[in-house]
């Protein structure tokens, strides 16, 4: 078979599931998220009082889940409040799940 554009395009729910999958490919990350499903939000001081690492190394996983769209932050000066997208948690499970079932 002739590979061609459309051969190879991907649908977007298999470059969700894989934007996903990276965001979550991280221990670091997996524990910032079951964090904040506890918490309605939380600030990166409290991920730091819960968590072993440098402020600065949990905000760059804190960017790497929000590029993902797994959590959103609220700019509260001069900190950001971060919570789970709950739109894009729930399909992200959702794309898992049909993602290890067929």
């Amino acid at each position: 078979m002739k590979r061609t554009l459309e051969n190879i395009k991907y649908k977007k729910n298999t470059e969700e599931l894989a934007l996903f999958a990276k965001a979550l490919a991280h221990p670091t990350r997996i524990a910032i998220l079951r964090h904040l499903e506890n918490q309605t939000c939380c600030y990166t001081g409290d991920l730091v009082d819960v968590l072993p690492l440098a402020q600065s190394t949990i905000s760059q996983h804190l960017k790497e889940l929000k590029n993902a769209g797994l959590i959103q932050g609220e700019l509260k000066p001069p900190k950001i409040k971060y919570c789970i997208n709950q739109e894009n948690w729930e399909k992200a499970k959702n794309l898992f799940v049909n993602f290890f079932e067929k």
